[in-house]
This record gives C-alpha cells, sequence and structure tokens, in this order.
C-alpha cells in the first residue's frame, strides 16, 4: 500500500501521544482517548503498555518524552506522487478538492498508462463547468439537507420540475455516470446526472418526510484462491460492500458479498476483472451470469 489510512492509524496515533506529551497533559485517561481517537478501540491494549514499558522507547514509565518537538509526518514523494495522479481524475475535482504542494510533482499515472474494460464509452462529462455546477449544488444540499427543485430532462425529451430532499450519491462504474437517489417525488426517485438540467435550493420549505424504500438486495459467494494477492485486491475491490469472509482448511478463502439488485451486471463485470483466481460458488444464477458473459468475450473476434 502507497498510502493508506488504516496503515497509518498507528502512526498518528503515537504522533498524537507524543503531542500531548510535550503539551504537558500526561493524563492517561487523555492518552486512551488519543488512541481510540486516532487508531482503534482495542489498540488501546497495544499501544500505551508498549510505550509506558519502554519497548519503543519513546515514552518513560512516567509519562514523559526526550523528544523535544512536536512530531510530524510530511508525506513522501511517493505518496505525493500518487496523490498527484488521483487529483488528475475529474471525478475527484467534482468535490471541489484541492491539496497544495504538488504543482511541481509528478503524477505517479495518468489515464494513458492503463485501459479499462467493460465500461460503456458515454459516461458523464465531468468536466463541463454545468454538469460540475450542478453537482456541487446537490452535494451542498446533502450535506446541508436542503431540499432542491431539479429541472429534469425526461425519456421523451420534456423538462420536468422535481422537489425532492438529496438521499445520497451513486456512482456506476460500469456506466460511468453518477444519480442521485431523492425522496419526495412519487414518480421518480433516481435522477442521472447527465439528465439533471438546473439545481436550485428550495429556501423554507417544510421538511419532506416520504420515505425510501431500501433497495432490493442479494448476495453472492465467491472462492478466492489466494494468489498474487488475490485475496487483498478483492477486499479492497469490495471495501464499500457488506461482506464475510472465512478461511478454508485448504488455505483458500470463501467471501459472501451483499449488493443491490440493480448493480447484478456491474457485479458481474467487477468480479471477471479477478480471472481464474476467483470462482462463484452460488447462487446457480450468478455462475450462469458469467458463463454467459464469458461465453460472449470468446467469441469476439479481434
Amino acid at each position: 500500500m502507497i498510502f493508506s489510512e488504516l496503515y497509518s492509524a498507528y502512526y498518528n496515533a503515537v504522533a498524537e501521544i507524543i503531542t500531548l506529551v510535550i503539551s504537558g497533559e500526561r493524563d492517561e485517561k487523555r492518552l486512551r482517548e488519543a488512541v481510540c481517537d486516532k487508531a482503534f478501540s482495542e489498540s488501546v491494549l497495544e499501544v500505551l503498555p508498549s510505550l509506558r514499558s519502554g519497548k519503543w522507547q519513546i515514552i518513560t514509565p512516567s509519562l514523559e518524552t526526550p523528544i523535544k518537538n512536536k512530531p510530524t509526518l510530511p508525506l513522501t514523494l511517493l505518496q505525493k506522487r500518487w496523490l498527484k495522479a488521483v487529483m488528475l481524475d475529474p471525478r475527484v475535482k467534482l468535490f471541489g478538492i484541492e491539496i497544495e504542494g504538488l504543482e511541481e510533482v509528478e503524477p505517479l499515472f495518468t489515464s494513458e498508462d492503463y485501459l479499462v474494460y467493460d465500461k460503456y464509452l458515454d459516461g458523464d462529462d465531468f468536466e463541463d463547468e454545468g454538469y460540475i455546477i450542478r453537482f456541487r449544488n446537490i452535494l451542498k444540499g446533502l450535506r446541508e439537507n436542503t431540499p432542491l427543485r431539479i429541472t429534469y430532462l425526461s425519456r421523451h425529451g420534456d423538462e420536468v420540475v422535481f422537489c425532492v430532499l438529496p438521499e445520497r450519491l451513486e456512482y456506476s462504474e460500469k456506466d460511468d455516470k453518477f444519480r442521485l437517489i431523492a425522496r419526495g417525488s412519487r414518480s421518480l426517485t433516481t435522477f442521472n446526472l447527465n439528465r439533471v438540467l438546473r439545481v436550485t435550493a428550495v429556501k423554507g420549505s417544510p421538511p419532506i418526510r416520504e420515505k425510501i424504500s431500501p433497495p432490493e438486495t442479494c448476495s453472492v459467494t465467491l472462492r478466492i484462491r489466494d494468489e498474487r494477492n488475490a485475496l487483498e485486491r478483492c477486499m479492497l475491490h469490495f471495501a464499500h460492500f457488506e461482506k464475510y469472509a472465512e478461511r478454508l482448511d485448504n488455505g483458500d478463502y470463501t467471501v459472501r458479498v451483499n449488493y443491490s439488485v440493480d448493480d447484478e451486471t456491474e457485479m458481474v463485470i467487477r468480479i471477471l476483472r479477478f480471472g481464474p483466481f476467483v470462482e462463484v460458488v452460488e447462487p446457480q444464477s450468478f455462475r450462469e451470469l458469467i458463463i454467459d458473459r464469458l461465453k460472449k468475450q470468446m467469441s469476439i473476434k479481434i
């Protein structure tokens, strides 16, 4: 991992403890809170005892430190290059994120260094100024829980106005499109952002109380042969999905992933990316989808 909140958590926790001790805050309860805040709740069992025992030679048993200056955790050049590459993604720019100090840094990679398969070519125009403005207006409404008036282009080419409360934004990797899930309209709850024409906040409106029915979900069980780091890649790839993993006696793993029925095609594409290292165990209907997709790919003449 080049840059990971998970891997740097302990460094941040210890740095916070040293900073507190240098500042004169040596209360053990406060130090425990710092560990829980910067790392994980169970980290208290390892971090504080290791510091107080002198094992790490940073904090003495009397909660003092030989370190004179508060620690900083500057980014390495590799991390800066990775951040620069991520910042070049037009989808990141939609959120208005800016990171200073990367102006002279060469990106670790660019879009010309890789090719994405199984993705439609008519994705949203993330660099269109109007699209960016509408996206940020929706994002602001989400953060502030503000109703929005949305002018939407229907399938028949008509402009329709909806007053809705934004619920969440979703991104489809297969379609390369963003969509807004909102409540308040009985006729439409999902809005494709590429068909949103205008977005304005509705001030002083009463709260919209209609509930959105949760999407239908199902699961797929995978058998992973942990070669070429397949398990770690799979867990990272499905990090935002609800899942359950179990190690088998032969060293393989089974992972059950829950997903929305609407994203079934995208799940097929995601799983196929792992090649022979991941096998669909069940359900049989999903196995058939994988088989059909592979047959179609094999029938394509290059």
